[in-house]
């Protein structure tokens, strides 16, 4: 506790006094540029990762990335992807799993957190992830970190279907008003891939030419970071 007070400290003497510019503009308002999608996991950090400041991005954050289709649960992941849409006018979401995930590697064996409850009944959501790789890969000879991988690009994909369900996103999908971008980053490496609907598969970001917007998403069986 003692490293976030001081955290906290560093905060209002240092920061805040160099970047007083910037909070005052964002005191009046917010217009983030994308609402960006993923895992609660302690070692992401959206706003590091695309070295964006305070106010750029509109971040939902859950174990595994996760977003229940439209109906199917009462969190707030409806309301944060409606206001995002709606209220503030995203043009771009982004959804970003990332290299040893535990709430994928628990999907892939439930058994393992049986103990969890609360985890196994919010992973069902994910249900269509562990039997794309259980029909699809379970026999294609990979190891457990490779299966690992590609069940985590899975899960992008299938949370990018499942975010189509939400009317706000349906809507602006019909008028070609928003883009969804289906992203990994890895931990170990700081690569970030992009998936492309074009080759069915997630390749590394390099320049702002090699991010694409989804259109029809399914990967390559041959696609494993």
């Amino acid at each position: 506790m003692q490293k976030l007070i001081t955290g906290l400290h560093h905060f209002q003497s240092r920061i805040f006094e160099s970047h007083q510019e910037l909070f005052e503009r964002l005191a009046q308002g917010q217009s983030p540029d994308a609402l960006f999608i993923t895992c609660s996991d302690s070692r992401i950090n959206p706003n590091l990762i695309t070295q964006t400041q305070p106010g750029d991005l509109f971040i939902l954050r859950n174990a595994g990335n996760i977003i229940p289709p439209f109906g199917a649960a009462n969190g707030g992941e409806g309301a944060t992807i409606e206001f995002a849409i709606a209220g503030l006018g995203v043009k771009d979401i982004i959804v970003c799993g990332h290299s040893l995930c535990g709430a994928v590697k628990g999907l892939l064996n439930l058994e393992s957190i049986k103990k969890l409850p609360s985890v196994v009944s919010w992973l069902s959501h994910a249900e269509a992830t562990r039997r794309i790789v259980e029909e699809n890969y379970i026999d294609a000879g990979l190891n457990a970190e490779e299966l690992l991988s590609v069940a985590i690009q899975e899960n992008v994909l299938v949370q990018l279907e499942n975010l189509k369900t939400h009317p706000a996103v349906a809507v602006k999908l019909s008028r070609g008003e928003i883009n969804l971008h289906g992203w990994t980053y890895k931990i170990e490496t700081g690569q970030v891939f992009s998936y492309d609907s074009k080759t069915g598969q997630f390749a590394e970001i390099r320049e702002a030419s090699d991010v694409t917007a989804i259109s029809k998403p399914r990967l390559s069986l041959n696609s494993v970071i």
